[in-house]
């Protein structure tokens, strides 16, 4: 068989008389992710030296800056450890969790949106 050879269209294209519409191709813009502020509570049982330790092996806080924040926590009832996304924030909560339940502190550590 051989290969049929197109045909040409029924009516032969013309130039634009203006009454077609041509649509622009708009650039999308994507918003960054939220993000969330981890921060841990105070209570009267937790030893400021833990909290310390804490904000250095999860947050990657300096001492200085660790007795900082504890401070802050200890004066103001909460302090914000890091800002993360939603997923992080998570994780680092679950971190700092786990680590108070198992050395018997009842710390509270928590997310929350950034307005």
């Amino acid at each position: 068989m051989a290969s049929q050879i197109p045909k040409p269209p029924a009516q032969p294209l013309r130039p634009d008389d203006g009454d077609s519409v041509v649509l622009e191709r708009r650039a999308q813009k994507t918003l960054p992710p939220q993000m969330y502020q981890v921060v841990m509570l105070n209570d009267d049982f937790t030893p400021m030296e833990f909290v310390i330790l804490v904000l250095q092996q999860f947050f990657s806080k300096d001492r200085e800056t660790a007795t900082q924040i504890m401070l802050k926590i200890h004066l103001d009832g909460k302090g914000v450890c890091g800002v993360f996304s939603k997923d992080v924030a998570a994780s680092k909560v679950d971190q700092v969790m786990d680590a108070a339940n198992q050395a018997g502190h009842p710390l509270q550590c928590l997310s929350e949106p950034i307005d």
